[in-house]
């Protein structure tokens, strides 16, 4: 991104701040907030840029926050993570001006948001390959069928499949000791709804929204079984094994390849940033902020090993940022086996 189109870009915010909330328009009936601007709630103005959220889009923005303070040392960026769910419920409340979120927001958050009168924009960011993984040690699984992890993560698998052997006879008769993300996290919500086709999963493992735990806690059980985004196992590739996952036509691995070629299903996934447009609005620091992301977000994205949108997709940002399109493109409801392509033509017709 050259310099002079970021001052464009600069100069038709400003020009369009004062507009905003008459030009804005809401695809998602639940986000409406039509002849409510009375009731709008103050616009955060702390001099700290407030973040949180999913964790497994932490790494981008953590990564963002560290290369924007090198030449901003005195913007102030709090960047922290609670799960996407729990920073939709902060970002809804008004209590931070960012929120990441490893899926699309939902219907009850899209309500949330509109009776606090928070109005937000949309950034596809990233694409992630969620990865299966097991310990080292463990030479016995090399992939593993969307069906057989059905059969180990479903609701009623819980105080039943506790072996290996009950995923596979070939495998060996040694216990299951299963890891994964809490119930606030997206990556939960998302693994639940393509493999289990519920909600929920069984509830019996060792659960946490710091993927770091998680990670320490299959690298240290030769019997684990976890889940958590890419960007985890790449950087600790020396202490976990990636499964290959077979959803009906062989066994993929997960990689940047078989994400970018759609080959990676169902655990291939867009990552987003919402932005609150009244902070955008009114805090020059937040705008100048999410320019830095955008403008660099191939290079930061790929620095923390996940997949990149096609620059197209952060142009694409830009505008919907700098014009105020508040709103959702994914009316509040999951949906899997989203590939690149499809994000990108969704955003250009939002």
């Amino acid at each position: 991104m050259t310099i002079a189109k970021k001052t464009v870009r600069h100069s038709a915010l400003l020009l369009t701040t004062a507009l905003l909330f008459s030009a804005c328009s809401t695809p998602t009936p639940t986000t409406d907030t039509t002849d409510n601007q009375a009731q709008l709630p103050e616009a955060i103005t702390n001099d700290v840029i407030e973040i949180d959220g999913s964790s497994t889009v932490y790494p981008i923005t953590e990564a963002a926050v560290e290369q924007y303070r090198e030449n901003n040392p005195d913007i102030e960026v709090s960047a922290s993570f609670s799960g996407t769910g729990g920073g939709f419920r902060k970002f809804c409340a008004g209590e931070v001006d960012i929120t990441g979120a490893s899926r699309p927001i939902s219907a009850q958050e899209l309500a949330a948001c509109g009776e606090a009168g928070v109005r937000f924009v949309e950034l596809p960011i990233a694409f992630d390959a969620l990865t299966v993984v097991v310990h080292p040690q463990n030479d016995w699984a090399n992939d593993l069928t969307v069906e057989e992890l059905k059969t180990v993560w479903q609701s009623a698998a819980q105080g039943r499949i506790t072996n290996w052997n009950q995923i596979r006879p070939d495998f060996p008769d040694r216990p299951l000791t299963l890891y994964g993300p809490g119930a606030a996290s997206g990556t939960y919500d998302y693994f639940a709804e393509v493999i289990t086709g519920q909600s929920s999963t069984r509830s019996d493992f060792t659960a946490s929204e710091d993927d770091d735990i998680l990670v320490r806690g299959v690298a240290n059980d030769p019997n684990a079984l976890g889940y958590f985004g890419i960007s985890y196992y790449e950087q600790n590739p020396d202490q976990l094994k990636a499964l290959a996952i077979d959803s009906g036509s062989g066994a993929v691995p997960p990689d940047r390849e078989n994400v970018e070629n759609a080959a990676y299903q169902p655990l291939s996934r867009p990552l987003f940033v919402y932005v609150n447009i009244q902070s955008a609005q009114n805090n020059e620091d937040v705008r100048d902020f999410m320019d830095f992301y955008l403008e660099n977000g191939i290079d930061l994205v790929e620095s923390v090993n996940y997949i990149p949108l096609p620059e197209d997709a952060y142009e694409i940002g830009y505008r919907h940022l700098y014009n105020g399109q508040v709103g959702t493109a994914y009316d509040g409801k999951p949906e899997p086996d989203l590939t690149i392509q499809e994000v990108l033509m969704r955003e250009q017709r939002f």
